[in-house]
């Protein structure tokens, strides 16, 4: 083998230190270049940095460069930038520097706490806070509030970064701007981007369409990542008063990540955390439009649904505010009653079933008001826990005389909706769900789903989502019953809920990709057409930049042109029960219901979070 050739035009090069064979001399080298490199001019230094930065992005738990001086090269690299930077970042390609020195400083500190505590230290802080009130541009803004937030994750450096009064009223006005903040500064006007900008976005691919697509990606990061931040001092009772004030607390439900960042719980994981706290409890309560979008967040097939209904039974067991939000969440969680595991919450329904009869034995004992319509509804949940013990009782056959009197009742509404009478088939479906065991989930998510779908063509998209979601509920895995989620996506875009049907039709879609359903299969596409419009309808109503664009002439505020799908463009096939379904039941001797609420094979074997397609 050819030895390596010596001959560098760079004297010290970081590359050829990496090289040294001797590991107390390389030890040394690289201890010196550290030192020395940010008083140095020469040419080329965003060559060993961006080396630097793959080896933090590839190996951040490796403690050599922590020991050696990384996080005070780091930190003096970017103060040089911000103290001399129109000069010194102006040269050869020195405007990299800050950047690559932020990101390095965060993937050293995600996993390690004592890699955070040395960093802290090392002086990282001040220089990182100058960064997040925007000395350079958003792009740093982002690396340094993602490092920022590692700090601030981590009990033994939480106080150094909290000590910077500063940085949380800068992270609130950061997650309130800047999905604005990219879009106005770079993503409206495609001839004034910044050439180091679209570099670091594509690393040097190039293209005004990855471009585009990346700093979407990278806004939405930008807010997420404020949010986390945010999210950390909110677990500190002394900052809830700076966090809760009313004109951020409203858009936190509509800060979600979007597609392109769905492993964030963003604004939903933060009030999550407020809600957690008795003082954070209050002003949540006091805001309607975020009790109503919580509640919209718990009905929906949203990833964070279970934070949403955590917030929801939080705030009806504090007697502080359980008067305030109980008449509007009641209906909500009495939809979610049924159902059973939702990812790593298990018996998720009896958990709402206890808070709710609380609700009513307080307002027994005069400690709380419930309007009479939201007692009954609490009446209701509470008795179909009773009646299913009463069944557990009741000898199989008469189980079975009540399944078969469902069924009878239903192919009446079935009836009554094929010659026009919705209203007429609507009320049968809920006497079926009357007389149907409630073990027998698999015709109560039917009947549900079927009732959902005459709300649908009658106007009644409120209640058209109710039903949808109690059948969804009741399917097993929760979320992944086809029609309801097409008809919920419909009611959702009924009222505007924009970001509700994009999920519910994405999920839609998904299930009809992987469906064994002989009706499906028979079609050479198995995502229906009407499903791809509504959902390209609505990624162009729920798009990230979307607000943005309408303050600064990008989109024109107007409606989409016309309907592109109604109700009666349900395409999906009406579910009724054939005679040979209706003697398979009969020959069922196990009426248990717990494994019949799926419609889909190999639904076991489905990870619980879905992957999206990409559309």
């Amino acid at each position: 083998m050819e030895k390596i050739s010596s001959d560098c035009p760079y004297p010290g090069c970081f590359f050829c230190v990496m090289k040294e064979g001797n590991p107390g001399k390389r030890r040394a080298s690289i201890l010196k270049f550290f030192r020395e490199l940010p008083s140095q001019d020469d040419d080329g230094q965003v060559l060993p940095i961006s080396g630097l930065w793959n080896t933090a992005m590839a190996h951040p738990n490796d403690p050599e460069f922590i020991e050696l001086g990384i996080f005070e090269c780091m930190a003096a690299l970017i103060c040089k930038g911000l103290k001399n930077h129109r000069r010194w970042l102006s040269h050869d390609q020195n405007i990299y520097i800050p950047y690559y020195a932020a990101h390095i400083i965060g993937s050293y500190t995600m996993n390690m706490e004592e890699f955070a505590e040395s960093a802290v230290h090392a002086g990282v802080i001040p220089p990182l806070v100058e960064l997040l009130r925007g000395r350079l541009t958003w792009v740093e803004q982002r690396v340094a509030v993602r490092a920022l937030g590692h700090l601030a994750t981590y009990a033994t450096t939480f106080p150094a970064v909290s000590s910077h009064g500063e940085i949380l009223e800068i992270a609130i006005q950061l997650a309130m701007s800047s999905l604005e903040i990219v879009y106005s500064h770079f993503y409206q006007f495609v001839d004034r981007r910044l050439s180091y900008h679209c570099d670091l976005l594509t690393r040097g691919m190039g293209g005004v369409e990855m471009e585009s697509r990346k700093a979407e990606e990278w806004a939405s990061q930008l807010q997420c990542w404020s949010l986390q931040l945010i999210n950390c001092f909110a677990f500190k009772s002394e900052f809830l008063p700076t966090i809760c004030k009313p004109e951020f607390l409203i858009k936190l439900p509509g800060m979600w990540g979007g597609l392109v960042n769905e492993n964030s719980p963003a604004g939903i994981g933060l009030l999550r955390t407020i809600c957690h706290h008795k003082l954070g409890r209050g002003p949540v309560a006091n805001c309607p439009s975020i009790i109503e979008a919580l509640c919209n967040i718990a009905w929906s097939s949203d990833d964070w649904q279970y934070m949403a209904i955590d917030c929801l039974l939080w705030l009806l067991q504090d007697p502080n505010t359980c008067h305030k939000v109980i008449d509007k969440v009641v209906p909500t969680l009495v939809d979610l009653a049924e159902i059973t595991t939702l990812g790593d919450h298990k018996k998720l329904g009896d958990s709402i079933m206890n808070v709710l009869q609380d609700c009513l034995e307080s307002q027994g004992s005069g400690r709380s008001s419930v309007s009479s319509r939201t007692k009954e509804q609490i009446e209701e949940v509470l008795n179909s826990k009773e009646r299913l013990k009463w069944e557990k009782t009741m000898p199989k056959e008469d189980l079975h005389i009540k399944q078969a009197a469902a069924l009878v009742v239903k192919l009446e509404g079935n009836s009554l909706f094929s010659s026009g009478n919705i209203s007429g088939a609507a009320s049968k479906y809920s006497e079926a769900l009357s007389l149907c065991p409630m073990r027998s989930k698999k015709e109560r998510v039917v009947l549900y789903s079927n009732r959902a779908q005459c709300h649908l063509l009658l106007q009644q998209p409120l209640a058209a989502i109710s039903d949808a979601t109690r059948a969804l509920c009741l399917q097993n895995p929760v979320n992944r019953h086809a029609k309801s989620l097409w008809r919920r996506a419909q009611a959702y875009d009924m009222l505007g809920l924009s970001k509700e049907s994009l999920l519910d039709a994405i999920l839609f879609i998904n299930e009809c990709s992987q469906s064994n359903d002989p009706d499906l299969s028979l079609r050479q596409n198995k995502v229906p057409d009407y499903a791809e419009r509504l959902v390209k309808k609505q990624m162009r109503a729920a798009w990230l930049f979307r607000e943005a664009a309408i303050k600064h002439g990008g989109v024109h505020s107007q409606a989409d042109g016309g309907d592109l799908y109604g109700p009666e463009a349900d395409d999906s096939d009406w579910e009724t029960a054939s005679e040979s379904d209706m003697e398979n039941e009969r020959r069922d001797d196990d009426i248990s219901g717990d494994d019949d609420g799926d419609d889909w094979k190999n639904d076991d074997e489905r990870k619980d979070k879905y992957d999206k397609p990409s559309i």
